[in-house]
């Protein structure tokens, strides 16, 4: 199985520009923090509970220590979709959706000759901000993000509970910005291996597998601006002319050059051994059902010795799921 794969260059000179064109076209961008939250176990939790925590935990990467609300503002950083499914949500990703070269690199990924790419969106950070190491979200079969929290979909992949109801994805990230700092940090070798720092690099791009391979972004080059001055809610908005704005409401909290932001757009493709396995996906055969994932979790947090009597209230038993199965790299 290939590690990961690298594109340099990633598309033409004038598909690469419209990416760009593409990010400014869209215009506003939403900070991650308003990402869904679901009733059940968790509930009012982030999304990303798992990832969140640990980041406010050790500081990140690099273990950086500050008040919570500055660490908190660091990695609350801006995303959009551009497509969805076989929803094109901004015209203009058309080239970069359907990438042959990420298609290949998929099969050679899994060793699987089914790509169906599913979903393409952008990550915008100011500067000081950075992105938590973490795993990407996973897929289940009958349990996604759209309905599930994302936290208890990563457990149950760093659980190894449902490997047979898993879709593997497949993950591209790509570039059309150079920054300073910002770089892709990973952990090809596992958590417990050094990590690399790839470089950002205009129509670059890296291809891997971001649900089991640790990884984040280091902090983008600080400016005179407090990135404390962030907070949930608030909105990137272009404003035109290589200028952009936060923006809560309509009061604009702080103001960035183009150069200064780091601007990158992920690709992902589900990988399928044949048709069978995409019409029992696409058919929910066999799906599972979240209260059953979670006592199964709960029965094997019993067998290692973890719980002993009573079901912890849920808060207790999303703090004991985290810490049992998500095992982060150590900060440096």
């Amino acid at each position: 199985m290939t590690l990961h794969t690298v594109f340099d260059p990633l598309l033409s000179a004038s598909d690469a520009d419209a990416m760009v064109r593409v990010c400014a076209r869209l215009g506003s961008y939403k900070m991650y923090s308003e990402e869904p939250t679901f009733a059940g176990i968790g509930q009012g939790l982030p999304a990303r509970w798992d990832a969140a925590r640990n980041f406010l935990r050790t500081g990140g990467r690099l273990s950086r220590a500050e008040p919570l609300r500055v660490l908190a503002a660091r990695t609350n950083y801006f995303r959009e979709t551009y497509a969805y499914g076989d929803e094109v949500r901004v015209a203009g990703v058309e080239p970069f959706l359907r990438h042959d070269g990420f298609v290949a690199a998929a099969r050679r990924l899994y060793g699987r000759p089914l790509i169906e790419p599913a979903i393409v969106y952008a990550n915008l950070l100011v500067p000081g901000q950075e992105l938590a190491i973490h795993t990407d979200v996973p897929e289940f079969r009958g349990v996604n993000r759209t309905r599930h929290p994302q936290w208890l979909l990563v457990v149950m992949r760093h659980s190894g509970l449902f490997e047979e109801w898993r879709m593997p994805i497949a993950t591209a990230v790509a570039w059309f910005h150079d920054c300073e700092g910002g770089e892709f940090a990973f952990y090809p070798g596992g958590p417990d291996a050094p990590p690399a720092a790839h470089r950002v690099r205009y129509n670059t791009a890296i291809l891997l597998d971001t649900d089991t391979i640790f990884h984040g972004v280091d902090r983008v080059a600080e400016t005179a601006e407090p990135v404390d001055r962030l907070s949930p809610g608030m909105r990137l908005r272009c404003d035109g002319d290589d200028a952009w704005s936060v923006v809560a409401g309509d009061e604009v909290v702080t103001r960035y050059r183009w150069r200064d932001l780091r601007f990158s757009v992920s690709w992902k493709a589900y990988c399928f051994t044949d048709e069978a396995e995409r019409r029992s996906w696409r058919t929910g055969t066999d799906d599972l059902r979240v209260e059953d994932v979670v006592d199964r979790l709960v029965d094997d947090l019993r067998a290692r010795g973890r719980i002993d009597g009573a079901r912890p209230d849920d808060h207790a038993l999303v703090e004991l799921l985290i810490d049992e199965y998500v095992r982060f790299p150590r900060s440096a």
